[in-house]
């Protein structure tokens, strides 16, 4: 028995494809930030238990989602990573041969701007997709956050599809969005910006991503990508400058 677990904010260009990936769980349960698209009227589906909560991190509403789940085997998949049957058939084995391993991670093969970035940081891009909920938690950071377990964890043979590309400027605000939540963590920890972080931090991201992880060997869309983030290393201290500014 498997819970597909699942949080939203206006997903409505993914949530049917999402929920058809799933139908190999025995119940799907999404916790939406209150979306203002068609999120919720796409959702509707006799497995799915739909569910709103007020974001706060993404390592609380994964948590509270978790809470949620009937089953001890859960799958969270993000919207924007499409599962194959392969993976699926996969997943549902797994489960049945009773493992000795408490958590799987999947291979992620990453997109952007129509083409799979073979390089730039992303060849090591692999995640938990599937654990037991009872040996497992997320870390509690508020961005970047990740399965927390002392339990054995395995590898699944089969790749997950990350199509996290949209169009560029619904990429960019998810790139603030993540430069905002570690700004905010920066700031819990009373780290104070200064011209090592706002000139050294981006440049290095650049060069570690496209000289030391190969981005340039993904052509014009591997520079973009490494453009793009280290340019949001720079937002996350400009975000955190405005929070001791006490600036909007």
């Amino acid at each position: 028995m498997i819970t597909a677990l699942a949080i939203t904010f206006n997903e409505a260009h993914n949530i049917e494809r999402y929920i058809n990936s799933m139908s190999f769980a025995d119940e799907i349960i999404i916790v939406d930030s209150f979306s203002t698209d068609h999120t919720e009227a796409l959702a509707q589906h006799p497995k799915v238990t739909f569910v709103k909560r007020v974001f706060d991190d993404f390592s609380s509403q994964k948590n509270y989602a978790i809470s949620l789940a009937k089953h001890d085997w859960v799958t969270f998949f993000d919207l924007d990573e499409e599962v194959p049957e392969a993976l699926a058939t996969e997943l549902i084995a797994t489960v049945r041969s009773n493992p000795t391993a408490k958590a799987f991670r999947v291979k992620r093969d990453y997109h952007f701007m129509g083409k799979r970035i073979k390089y730039s940081g992303f060849q090591t891009d692999i995640a938990v997709r599937l654990f037991n909920k009872n040996y497992c938690k997320y870390n509690g950071k508020l961005v970047h956050e990740a399965i927390q377990t002392t339990a054995t964890i395995g590898k699944l043979k089969h790749h997950v599809k990350h199509q996290t590309y949209k169009d560029f400027d619904n990429y960019n605000q998810k790139l603030t969005q993540y430069s905002k939540l570690q700004a905010e963590a920066l700031f819990k920890k009373n780290v104070r910006p200064n011209l090592y972080h706002f000139l050294f931090r981006p440049w290095y991201r650049f060069m570690h991503q496209y000289f030391l992880r190969f981005g340039f060997l993904d052509g014009k869309e591997g520079f973009i990508i490494c453009y793009v983030h280290a340019f949001s290393v720079f937002k996350r201290y400009i975000q955190l400058w405005t929070m001791y500014r006490k600036i909007d």
